[in-house]
Parts: structure tokens; sequence; C-alpha cells
């Protein structure tokens, strides 16, 4: 029988656990897992802590977000055992910390920002310069988000290159989230009682979102 490991912070022997865990000697199933066969799980418990923050106790919040704190301690063992990749997760927490620390230069630096609103209109800035290999506003969205999410994320790229107009008025008049939450749900019956499948139609118009974007991008380029 192993012995619960001792370490100077809970986080740590958090860390060690999982080591022992997937070590020679430990639970096959762990030792048997990869960055792939954990994305299920991942998901999974992201969705539980949203859950959790949405509606949840504190004792949820603890839970879910400890579950999700895991999957990035787990991940970081199998790298530290993976040849080529060979990190850990001291090495995904420094990357963590110079990303932050690179993106708020108006408190680790001297650039002056006042206001929550000051800091958005530079963030793209900041991104920029950390990722200059990024020459569209379309990198780093990954297309596997839900699509309201994606939709979300692709609009504000179309007001950032003028395929949509950021001060144009509001279309359907909702004057808060219980409101939208009604009209989306009746659209997603409407369509269900048609037969239609509303998450296939609005990825398929997010992806001509998405060619129109491009196209854009490409008239300022030239």
């Amino acid at each position: 029988m192993a012995e619960i490991p001792d370490a100077p912070t809970k986080l740590d022997q958090l860390v060690e656990v999982t080591a022992v865990l997937r070590a020679p000697g430990g639970c096959p199933w762990d030792a048997d897992q990869t960055h792939a066969s954990l994305v299920q799980y991942l998901v999974e418990e992201t969705h539980e802590l949203i859950e959790a923050i949405e509606s949840g106790s504190r004792e949820e919040m603890i839970e879910e977000l400890g579950d999700v704190l895991y999957q990035v301690i787990f991940h970081a063992d199998i790298a530290s055992h993976t040849p080529g990749e060979d990190f850990d997760i001291q090495d995904v927490a420094e990357h963590m910390t110079q990303k932050m620390v690179g993106r708020h230069p108006h408190v680790f630096g001297d650039l002056e920002l006042e206001s929550a609103d000051d800091v958005v209109a530079a963030w793209d800035g900041f991104k920029a310069a950390e990722k200059p290999s990024r020459t569209s506003v379309l990198d780093g969205i990954p297309l596997g988000m839900p699509s309201l999410a994606l939709a979300d994320k692709l609009l504000g790229r179309a007001q950032k290159v003028g395929v949509l107009d950021q001060d144009a008025p509001s279309i359907v008049p909702v004057q808060n989230e219980d409101e939208l939450g009604g009209l989306l749900l009746a659209i997603v019956a409407s369509a269900k009682s048609q037969g239609l499948d509303a998450e296939r139609a609005l990825r398929a118009t997010l992806r001509g979102l998405r060619e129109e974007i491009a196209a854009a991008e490409s008239t300022l380029d030239t």
C-alpha cells in the first residue's frame, strides 16, 4: 500500500498524489491515460464547474474547481513522462505567470490604463505582441466551442474588421437575459417542431461569417 505523500502545501501534495497514482505500482487506469483520452473528462468537468458557478454552493465550487485543477495536473504529469514533451506543472505555472505579467504592463510596467474599458481596448495589442505569428483575427478561436459561444467570438471579430457595425441598433429588442433565454428556447423549439437542427444551422451560418471575415481581412491587407 502506497503512503500518502507529504508536501509543504496542499497543492504540492495533490501533484505528488497524482504522480503516485500514475507511477509503477499505482493505479493501472491512471497510468494508461493520454492527453487525448482525458479530453472527454476535461469537457465534462468544465461544464460541471460552470453549473456550480451559476447555481452551486461554496462546497460545490470547491469540488468542481478541484476537479478541473486535477485535470491540469494530470495532463502535466503525462507530459513529464512523454518523450518530446518533457514539461511538468511547474513549467505550466511559469509559462502562465510570464503570460499574465506580459499582458498586464499597466500593473507590472509603466503603462497607464485607468479603467476596465481601457484595458479591453488595449488587450488585442498585448496579445499581438505576445503572439506575432498570428496574422488573422480568426487565429486562436477554437471551432469546437459551443455554437453560441463561437457566435459571440466571431461577431466580435467581425466588428473588428468592419463586417458588422459595432454601434448598429439591436435587431431583436430584449431587455435582459431572462427574456433572451426564453427567446432562444422558443427558436430551438420552433426548429425542433419543423425537424430542423438549430445547432447545425447556426454552425453553417458561422462558417459563412468566417468566410466574410477572412475576405474582409484580405481586402484590408491589399
